[in-house]
């Protein structure tokens, strides 16, 4: 009976340990106006780098119907996976941009903390408005990274396409190695828009 306690116990450390980590991403800022500027930075970096990378991202993103630009950091402590995170999504058509958040919970094994970002092309007028109106659930990933400064690597601008949507992503500080099973939810920043 005391194994089963100890276990209870230690799992519910470890859930507030990650979603506490998790929650630490946000836009930074003491006003809603600084923390979009903070989101604007992250975007324009970030669309930086990956066109560096991937030369040919920057006229598929000048011909999608938008793109979203996101990023998080993800904890993922033994059987738990912890996340969240922000971004900006831009309507190339209109030119609205729209401030949204990012939540992630699941299972999985492993141990580390990755802080990624995301860049979302999205195809379609359709999935566009679809994903900034009523937000988005992704389901099962699997990952491997692990880099801790100059030393290990991280899979760079890693690219997935499904309905509508590619996905290139970015590890930058992942000391993580793990499979987990984990929703990640998108949905509007009502403090930011």
């Amino acid at each position: 009976m005391t194994q089963r306690v100890a276990v209870v116990v230690g799992s519910l450390v470890v859930l507030g340990f990650g979603l506490a980590l998790g929650g630490c991403a946000s836009a930074q800022g003491g006003t809603p106006e600084e923390r979009r500027t903070y989101a604007m930075d992250m975007r324009e970096t970030t669309l930086e780098e990956l066109h560096n990378a991937r030369p040919a991202t920057r006229e598929e993103i000048r011909n999608a119907a938008g793109y979203g630009v996101f990023s998080a950091i993800g904890t993922n402590v033994i059987f738990v996976t912890t996340g969240g995170g922000y971004g900006v999504v831009t309507n190339n058509r209109t030119g609205e941009e729209t401030y949204m958040r990012m939540g992630e919970v699941g299972v999985g094994i492993g141990l580390g903390v990755k802080d990624f970002r995301a860049v979302f092309v999205f195809h379609d007028e359709d999935t566009l408005n679809r994903f900034v109106e009523t937000g988005w659930e992704f389901g099962a990933d699997a990952d491997a990274a692990a880099k801790a400064g100059d030393q290990g690597g991280a899979a760079s601008a890693g690219a997935t396409s499904s309905r509508g949507i590619s996905v290139y992503q970015f590890t930058e500080n992942g000391i993580v190695l793990g499979a987990s099973v984990s929703g990640t939810r998108y949905w509007r920043d009502r403090r930011l828009n």
